[in-house]
């Protein structure tokens, strides 16, 4: 073993000694990162044929809203636990945690045992991206971080690329029980190199864990999932059931917030939303989240039914959006990491997410391939100045003692955001699809769209030509309320954005200018050791 290096002892010192050993650290955090986003992406493209094998149709989208509750709920626990008894263990039992639920839900025999093993699965999953997040905060400060901007955002691009075709090909050719078990190499390969090479001072909390806030914070959290990924689908939104879940909800999270206040150790400390900068970037990461999976949901339907697209690619239609939010995210990051200065890019990126989204709402049946990607490509240059900023600003807005707590806090923000927008979304563009069939289509318009106004490929391609025309000025209907609906909401994070305080970022510039304040507090608490 090389010597064991204290990263950031001094601000020249650290950035010398600091990049081969991080490097080996950030590619397994990377590695694990890629595990969080890609699973949800693989199964999907799997469940017809699980479906085939294990049966259980009523019950299948439970395969997906077991692993998404269970993720959501246990995200602030996870970045809790790791400020209470020190990130690097509590990181490392998220991904054993995340493998034996992958590898059970290989396993599974039948409908049931797979969800209740995705779920198992998803109590992981919810460790691993803040664990991400957190020890990068802790081991470079944020004036370095933007560097690193680029290689989380083309993970993320990558995944949602890359997704849908791997889980085709390994379903076509190993069996869907692979769409699990090929997280296994990759977990134990990022296990190994975060266990050999990183090393972060461990901690031991004398104070008990908030069980009660915990509680109260997950019944919350379960309530809010399940209205939005209920309502307007399993139940109408105005159903006593719906009613109750939200009743549940708010009960829980008004007595979680008041118990935050009298608890010694409390999961979610209050006192991090009286920083301006923290409460900003927790809003315009739920609006990215409510904006991001809106459109990554709405447009490959709107390509694949309008513009007759191939649903075997679908991943790569979306490659406008991602290419130009990968290319923003480096921009960004380097220009932050040089400048230390970043509120130009929470306002431009929410101008330009408005803007795209407007021009999104515009798409008609006549509308070009060529001018969609372009509009796409407008939304994905803002979402690419929003994505890693979000998080590096509210890192930069608390102490290092609450930096589990504010990447978890954000994590979940941008998660919430992701399911209201797809129920909030999903529920207009159902009910102008519906409206346009019933309209255009006539009776049977109106029966073919009664279950769902979501066709298949094979659906659409029985229909009656008058009705498949009927369907695809439907669909544009609806992508067009979704996406109008998508841009008004984007003008909250741009309010937002306009009142973020540029608060010097902790750490060195690229020489070690006064500005940057030292090597930072992440750095020096951070031991990386070369191997």
């Amino acid at each position: 073993m090389a010597d064991t290096q204290t990263a950031g002892t001094e601000a020249g010192q650290g950035a010398e000694k600091q990049p081969r050993s991080v490097r080996v650290v950030l590619l397994a955090l990377m590695i694990t990162m890629m595990l969080a986003m890609l699973d949800n992406m693989i199964v999907g493209t799997a469940m017809p044929t699980i479906v085939g094998e294990l049966g259980g149709l009523e019950h299948l989208s439970w395969v997906v809203t077991a692993y998404t509750l269970a993720t959501a709920a246990s995200t602030p626990l996870w970045g809790k636990l790791g400020d209470m008894y020190g990130r690097k263990g509590v990181f490392m039992a998220s991904i054993v945690l995340f493998l034996i639920g992958s590898a059970l839900s290989g396993m599974a025999q039948d409908m049931g045992q797979l969800i209740a093993f995705r779920a198992v699965q998803g109590l992981g999953a919810g460790g691993l991206m803040v664990g991400v997040m957190a020890i990068i905060g802790d081991l470079i400060p944020p004036r370095e971080r933007g560097k690193y901007q680029g290689m989380m955002a083309g993970v993320m691009a990558l995944a949602m690329i890359a997704g849908p075709l791997v889980g085709g090909t390994i379903t076509d050719h190993w069996g869907w029980r692979w769409a699990f078990y090929i997280n296994l190499p990759l977990g134990v390969v990022a296990l190994g190199a975060i266990s050999v090479v990183l090393h972060l001072p461990k901690k031991r909390a004398q104070a008990r864990i908030d069980y009660l806030g915990a509680a109260l914070l997950t019944v919350g959290i379960t309530a809010i999932v399940l209205v939005t990924t209920w309502g307007g689908t399993e139940y109408a939104w105005t159903s006593a059931r719906i009613m109750e879940l939200i009743g549940i909800g708010v009960a829980a999270l008004v007595g979680f917030v008041f118990w935050q206040t009298k608890a010694a150790e409390p999961v979610v400390p209050l006192h991090i939303f009286r920083s301006r900068n923290f409460t900003l970037m927790s809003v315009i990461g739920f609006i990215t989240g409510f904006v991001m999976f809106g459109a990554t949901l709405f447009l490959p339907l709107y390509q694949q039914s309008v513009q007759g697209a191939s649903a075997t690619n679908s991943g790569l239609l979306l490659l406008p959006m991602l290419g130009a939010m990968l290319v923003t995210s480096m921009v960004a990051g380097r220009v932050t990491t040089n400048t230390g200065r970043y509120k130009v890019f929470p306002i431009a990126g929410s101008v330009l997410m408005v803007v795209g989204l407007y021009l999104l709402s515009l798409m008609d049946t006549g509308t070009s391939r060529f001018t969609s990607g372009v509009y796409m490509a407008v939304v994905g240059l803002g979402m690419g100045c929003l994505m890693q900023i979000t998080m590096l600003v509210a890192q930069n807005s608390v102490e290092m003692k609450d930096m589990g707590v504010a990447s978890s806090s954000t994590t979940l923000f941008r998660t919430l955001g992701s399911s209201f927008g797809v129920a909030i979304m999903g529920a207009l563009f159902n009910s102008r699809v519906q409206d346009v069939m019933a309209e255009r289509g006539g009776a049977l318009g109106a029966k073919v769209t009664e279950r769902s106004a979501q066709l298949d490929a094979a659906s659409l391609a029985r229909l009656p030509e008058a009705v498949a025309g009927a369907y695809r000025q439907a669909v544009s209907a609806g992508t067009h309320g979704a996406f109008l609906l998508g841009a008004v909401v984007a003008v909250v994070s741009l309010v937002a954005a306009v009142f973020v305080k540029e608060v010097p970022l902790k750490g060195a510039g690229p020489k070690g200018d006064a500005a940057g304040g030292g090597a930072g507090e992440g750095a020096k608490a951070a031991v990386v050791e070369a191997v």
